[in-house]
């Protein structure tokens, strides 16, 4: 998708910038003494690949459930395209697509079967519902295992059905938590490929990952978490600074860079 520019009138005022797709405001967290989200401010940019990217336990997934309304935070604010996620959940559910960490399907439903509830559950026309789910079992490589249960699906498939039905409805956002764990090549170039055609269609991509390569070939922004706060925010440009590769710059960011195990494993290894 082509850069968003601002706008300027005739009379030479700037308009104001797009609002961004997700607006976050005080947010915390806390799960007994543990304190998962400590206080994070932040705004995502809208027609963009986001990536929000931190160490395991940095707090990704508690501020995607939060952000997509499956976990209620202790403080804060939430805007999600234009709409506050706690006051007005209706209007943000029908604008989000969300493939939650360790997603759980209806497993004795088919793909198609799936894909056709989902849709009625969103209140899409019948034949829209089918000809939507045509077009995304094509696309994903999985008419021909359209008819089969998804129980039995692998969990590339797994990862391609529950993409398929978080797209059905052609959300304006779309939340991924670890899109491509798990995922064989062939179905995450698959997976990679949607994303890109729907980004470049306007629509915004905000995914978590740990996977530092990944995220530098697919985003165009970045957010980076760690112990429940944002490190960094901005393009990639920008976050990477003078840093030859985003791993790097994350390392440094999250306290990681020049960290020495040698010493304390001397005994692993070597003869016996």
């Amino acid at each position: 998708m082509p850069e968003q520019h601002r706008r300027v009138d005739v009379a030479g005022e700037a308009p104001e910038a797009a609002p961004p797709a997700v607006r976050v405001e005080g947010l915390w967290k806390r799960f007994g003494e543990h304190i998962a989200v400590a206080g994070v401010d932040l705004e995502l940019p809208a027609g963009k690949f986001v990536g929000l990217v931190g160490p395991n336990g940095a707090g990704k997934t508690t501020t995607l459930s939060m952000v997509t309304g499956l976990l209620r935070p202790d403080h804060g604010r939430i805007e999600v395209a234009g709409h506050d996620v706690w006051q007005d959940p209706a209007a943000v559910k029908a604008r989000i697509g969300v493939l939650p960490e360790g997603l759980r399907l209806f497993e004795r439903l088919s793909g198609r079967e799936l894909l056709a509830y989902t849709g009625r559950l969103r209140g899409l026309p019948g034949a829209e519902v089918d000809m939507r789910a045509t077009q995304l079992l094509d696309v994903l490589d999985l008419a021909g295992a359209q008819h089969k249960l998804v129980i039995d699906y692998s969990t590339g498939m797994r990862k391609k059905i529950g993409l398929a039905a978080a797209l059905l409805h052609n959300p304006s956002v779309l939340f991924l938590d670890e899109p491509f764990e798990g995922v064989d090549p062939v179905s995450a170039q698959t997976i990679r490929g949607v994303l890109e055609r729907y980004t470049a269609s306007g629509a915004t991509v905000v995914f978590s990952s740990h996977v530092m390569e990944l995220v530098e070939s697919l985003c165009d922004w970045v957010a980076v978490m760690a112990a429940g706060h944002i490190r960094a925010h901005g393009t990639l440009a920008e976050v990477r600074g003078d840093a030859p590769t985003l791993q790097q710059a994350f390392l440094e960011l999250v306290g990681a860079q020049g960290r020495d195990t040698g010493e304390s494993l001397d005994w692993l290894g070597g003869a016996r």
